[in-house]
This record gives C-alpha cells, sequence and structure tokens, in this order.
C-alpha cells in the first residue's frame, strides 16, 4: 500500500468575474483531479487552527498531521533547519526576504512594490546576502542566505515578541504601518533601513534596473520563532515517509518529523517549476522505501500572491497533468494499492493577494474501490455541496491511513 498527498499550495480561490464567476480551479483543466472527485470521497477541511495565521506553515503542518496549536512555534525556524542552521535554545529565527521598495528618501515612506524581488535568482540574491553579511552581522545578528528571496536572520540571546507583517500581504500599500514592533522592533526596523542603504546602489541591482527587472533593495523581516520539537512521523503514524518538495519550509517540516527530502533538479518554489521532476522523485521515494510520499508544489500560491491570474491556472493545469496523472498511472501499471490525498494548504484569493483562513476542498481517493460523498468535478464549490466537512486538518492523516474516509 502507498500512500500519496499532492498539495497544491493557494490553488482554492473565490470566484472571479473574469473567468465568468468561476475560480481558476473551476477554470483550469483537470481531468485527473476530477476523476479523483467523482470517484473518491470529497469535501471541505479546515486546516488553520482557529485563531491563527492562515500561513502555510501552519496549513502544512495540519496537513501532515500534526496539530499546529501544539507543535507550531513560528514559521523561520522551520525553514532554518532546512538550510542547516544549527538554533540554541535562546536563538530566535527570522524570515529574510530580499523585497523591492520604492525609493522614497525616508525609509518609512516607502511602499512594498515586490515582496520577491522578482523571483530573484539564487546566484543573485546570494551575493546580495552575501555582501549584507559583511556589513550587518553581528555577534547575537547572524545572517543565512537561501534560496531566491527567501533567507533567515538569527537573532541571540533573545526571546520572541516582535510583530511583523507578512511582505506578500502588504503589496501596494505604504510600509509604516507594518514595520517591526514589539521586543526587538527599533532593532530590526534599523536593519531593515541598513540593508536598504547598502543594497540600493549594489552593481547587481544597478544591472537589475538596466534590464526593467525590479531591484532587489531591501531585507523584509517576519515569521519569527524558536526551533520546534515534532515527533518522527513514523512513531506518529508508522510509515516511512518522504516528501518531494522545493521550499525550504516543507524541507524544515520533512527534516523534523523524519520524512526523506531530496534535492529535485528543476523544481523551484517559484510561479513556475518542474512539476514531472516532483513526481518522478515521488516515485523515486516509494522504489527506496517510502510508505507515504508527500507532493508539495508553491506554484500556484506564488502566481497569486503576483496577481498573474494566468499563471495560477497554469500551475493548477500542470499539477493535473504531471503529477496527478503519472502517478495514479504508474501506480496503476505496478497493480499496486494506492491511496491519494488532494488538496490545497488554505485559499489565496486573487483579490487580495493573500491568504485566508478559510475551508479548502479536499478529496480522499481508493485505487481498490470507490468511496462517498462523490463530487461533480474537484472544485471549491463542487466539494462544498458534498456537505462533508471536516474540522481540523490532521484528521485527513488518520483517515488516508485508516482507508476510513467518510
Amino acid at each position: 500500500m502507498k500512500y500519496i498527498i499532492i498539495l497544491g499550495d493557494g490553488m482554492a480561490d473565490l470566484p472571479i468575474e473574469n473567468l465568468g464567476g468561476r475560480t481558476p480551479l473551476q477554470a483550469a483543466k483537470t481531468p485527473c483531479m476530477d476523476e479523483l472527485a467523482k470517484r473518491g470521497t470529497a469535501g471541505m477541511v479546515r486546516t488553520i487552527p482557529e485563531g491563527m495565521p492562515p500561513g502555510s506553515d501552519a496549513a502544512n503542518m495540519s496537513v501532515m498531521g500534526y496539530d499546529p496549536s501544539i507543535y507550531y512555534t513560528g514559521r523561520a525556524p522551520i525553514e532554518a533547519v532546512s538550510m542547516g542552521i544549527n538554533l540554541n535554545p535562546s536563538d530566535v529565527a527570522i524570515r529574510c526576504n530580499l523585497s523591492t521598495v520604492s525609493d522614497e528618501p525616508v525609509y518609512e515612506n516607502k511602499t512594498m512594490l515586490d515582496f520577491s524581488a522578482g523571483e530573484i535568482p539564487t546566484e543573485q540574491a546570494n551575493a546580495l546576502i552575501r555582501y549584507l553579511i559583511e556589513h550587518l552581522n553581528e555577534k547575537h545578528m547572524r545572517l543565512y542566505p537561501g534560496i531566491s528571496f527567501r533567507h533567515c536572520l538569527v537573532l541571540g540571546n533573545t526571546a520572541v515578541g516582535t510583530r511583523f507583517t507578512p511582505p506578500h500581504d502588504i503589496m501596494g500599500k505604504p510600509i509604516r504601518p507594518y514595520l517591526p514592533e514589539g521586543l526587538n522592533g527599533t532593532r530590526l526596523t534599523e536593519f531593515q533601513r541598513h540593508s536598504y542603504e547598502l543594497l540600493k546602489d549594489h552593481p547587481i541591482n544597478l544591472e537589475r534596473k538596466a534590464r526593467y527587472e525590479p531591484a532587489a533593495n531591501t531585507c523584509w523581516l517576519w515569521g519569527e520563532g524558536t526551533r520546534p520539537a515534532m515527533k518522527p512521523f513514523k512513531e506518529l503514524y508508522g510509515l516511512n515517509a518522504g516528501a518531494a518538495c522545493a521550499v525550504d519550509l516543507i524541507k524544515g517540516l520533512a527534516i523534523l518529523t523524519g520524512m526523506k527530502a531530496p534535492h529535485i533538479p528543476g523544481a523551484t518554489g517559484g510561479k513556475r517549476t518542474d512539476c514531472a521532476a516532483k513526481a518522478r522523485a515521488a516515485l523515486r521515494l516509494m522504489d527506496e522505501g517510502c510508505d507515504l510520499v508527500y507532493i508539495h508544489v508553491e506554484a500556484p500560491d506564488e502566481s497569486a500572491h503576483a496577481g498573474d491570474l494566468d499563471c495560477k491556472i497554469e500551475a493548477i493545469e500542470a499539477i493535473d497533468r504531471d503529477i496527478v496523472g503519472p502517478v495514479m498511472n504508474c501506480l496503476r501499471k505496478r497493480s499496486e494499492e494506492f491511496r491519494i490525498l488532494l488538496l490545497p494548504d488554505h485559499p489565496t484569493p486573487m483579490s487580495i493577494r493573500t491568504h485566508t483562513a478559510g475551508p479548502v476542498p479536499f478529496v480522499l481517493y481508493r485505487s481498490d474501490r470507490d468511496t462517498s460523498p462523490h463530487a461533480k468535478a474537484y472544485s471549491e464549490a463542487d466539494c462544498a455541496d458534498t456537505e462533508l466537512f471536516i474540522p481540523e486538518g490532521p484528521m485527513l492523516m488518520k483517515r488516508l491511513i485508516s482507508g476510513e474516509f467518510s
């Protein structure tokens, strides 16, 4: 028996006028997802515990079968684990985006133009981060390079208590109301301001401007936390597990829970990624002894943050065409029984370009028999029409493994 979770980050949405009142899921061509919905158990699930921010961190933790109210300590420390950063008990990890802000003389008067600096390539980003390390690192303040726009700042000898806002939540807005506040707010606002002064005229950014690309001209900090302690997945669920993913958040969760998480060439955490490579990696993980594989695709979420509707639909279709279909076909050819859980982690509506905590559509599918209630297709409205509602995300993992779907 094999278990496959296919998660399209931020796939769920709201009806869009330009699509004739349809959502991107409804507009996309998804014959394989629709087959799962017509033969499996379809419904809606709430992945974000009440009162928690609707982040991919808590949502994916929930779908992996871990209650965020027990295990969640913040986003950045999860990513730090994936980056190989050793966090001490008195360390606080903070996510550091390379972002683009406007050019007003006073930092506080600037506007957030691009939270990812145009998905800056890793080689350029790392050169900028290394330049900042030379000028900004201190004994208890250490900056670490990551992938593309995603990096990490570690504060030593401190505690959580600073209030942040994710940069993708304030696209097109003045930054002044969203600068860090609280315990380390003044210190970290000054760090962001210094990063701008150092980066605005860096040769890499001057070259990017000459090519009409967004300049990575500031660090934007958010997502603080301390290292979490998570039980191994095999201890909780009795299965060997792996993850086919490209972002540090999911790799960090995999490492913390004892899952295999290989590097996948061609797979990115951007708007466009090699979904077929993720499918092949998932099948290899099964061949190597993984009973369960978690396939995560960031592209729909990044497309929604960027306001790129065509790209979001394209990403959903790629997941259907290059992951859902090939994985099902391969396992069927092997005559191996399998179960699939298909869902997003949270909605990322195009209208607001950020996450919400609303329920998301899911399908649980068994290869050995049909289960109910079915949906007419895989979409928000069709899954809601079944009236099956799961109030807590971790319940889906238990149902997937037990086979008791409805």
